[in-house]
């Protein structure tokens, strides 16, 4: 009889990103296996002789704690930290934090902000990186991010004493202003803080966070804006390389890369920050029309001004034509129903309006680097 693998997982299931990676370890499992699991609730030291009695064949840990006992078990491993580790040959399961901080700039600059912000946690790696990044896209287009600094005390950081150092840093910030969360928890932190000096959200502070953990989002009032990742299919990845690894491939550091998708929009950033009433306009004619074959002149004759001023303001506020403005939003309404939908990109592109479904393909890789069928496959399990 062939034996069935034994998988210990070490993964948190109180927050979107832990949830979702085991949902496509289980759909890896359903379809290959089956394997059985162990799951741990408590402490990572005290399930290492767990994991050794049980006869655990492979581990998938969120944590590098405790690390040399867990690899003395000599047994495969893949760490899901958010980053490679240096010179060691484990697998990692990594985020693409250039990635998701280029989204987030890209979903505040669309909506004409000129005043940006970050906020993390400082002693978490991941949460500097996305910052970094965030800074380095903005900082392109001549403008200025400001990032909050935690207190170094241990005791202020408790979130009773930070969320009024929280509160004042967001009072002195330039209004309106875009504030990029390192994650949903830290986007939620920062729309109670804004409660407490009666900062209005969206019209004053713009809060976008990352995971798009529903229950969170949702949780925060208003909703909270939220980046989703291809977080299953990464889980899905992780357990076909486990298997592999099981099988006799070596460890030699492989990456498993957890990529953004899209942005869920919700209040806390369902606001247009553009000056120009005319051009604000035709933003929302666009955005609420993106789904029809809307032309230029459709959304000239939906204003009171002559194309050729409104293509001078388009091109002084948000560096691109209406035409370009029309194709990338009917690109980024294709990208969502790729990624919520069942439907085919035939099917997508004869929603949209398109004759012919090259011509959804043509544009949506123009503008994405990529090709829909492409795109579908990177972030969904196999």
């Amino acid at each position: 009889m062939k034996k069935i693998p034994k998988i210990a997982l070490l993964v948190e299931t109180s927050r979107e990103f832990g949830r979702s990676f085991l949902y496509g370890v289980a759909r890896y499992s359903r379809t290959h296996g089956p394997w059985i699991f162990y799951r741990e609730t408590g402490g990572l030291e005290r399930s290492i002789p767990k994991i050794k009695n049980w006869g655990a064949d492979a581990v998938m840990t969120r944590t590098l704690k405790h690390s040399e006992q867990l690899q003395s078990l000599g047994i495969p491993i893949i760490y899901i930290i958010h980053r490679e580790i240096a010179d060691s040959p484990y697998p990692t399961v990594v985020t693409d934090s250039e990635n998701i901080a280029k989204m987030a700039a890209e979903h505040f600059i669309d909506r004409g902000f000129q005043n940006f912000a970050f906020c993390g946690f400082d002693s978490m790696s991941w949460s500097v990186q996305r910052g970094r990044f965030f800074a380095h896209f903005v900082q392109k287009l001549g403008l200025k991010v400001d990032c909050y600094k935690q207190p170094a005390s241990r005791h202020l950081r408790r979130w009773e004493n930070e969320q009024v150092l929280l509160a004042e840093w967001l009072k002195e910030l330039p209004k309106p202003v875009a504030v990029m969360a390192c994650n949903d928890d830290r986007g939620q932190h920062i729309i109670e803080a804004c409660k407490m000096v009666n900062i209005k959200i969206p019209e004053e502070v713009a809060v976008l966070g990352v995971d798009n953990d529903v229950l969170v989002c949702d949780l925060s009032e208003p909703p909270l804006s939220s980046m989703a990742l291809n977080t299953e299919k990464a889980g899905y990845d992780a357990a076909e390389l486990l298997d592999k690894l099981m099988h006799g491939e070596t460890m030699a550091g492989q990456k498993i890369l957890v990529e953004p998708t899209h942005i869920v929009t919700r209040r806390s950033t369902d606001i247009l920050s553009i000056q120009d009433p005319d051009v604000a306009a035709a933003l929302r004619f666009i955005r609420d029309n993106c789904r029809n074959q809307i032309t230029v002149e459709n959304v000239v004759d939906a204003l009171t001004i002559s194309r050729r001023v409104l293509e001078k303001r388009f091109r002084k506020l948000l560096n691109r034509s209406v035409l370009e403005e029309i194709r990338k939003a009917r690109t980024d309404a294709a990208a969502r129903m790729l990624v919520e939908t069942e439907m085919s990109v035939s099917q997508i592109a004869e929603k949209l309006g398109y004759t012919e479904t090259a011509h959804l393909s043509r544009y949506f890789h123009k503008e994405k680097g990529i090709s829909p069928i492409a795109f579908r496959k990177r972030i969904r399990p196999k």
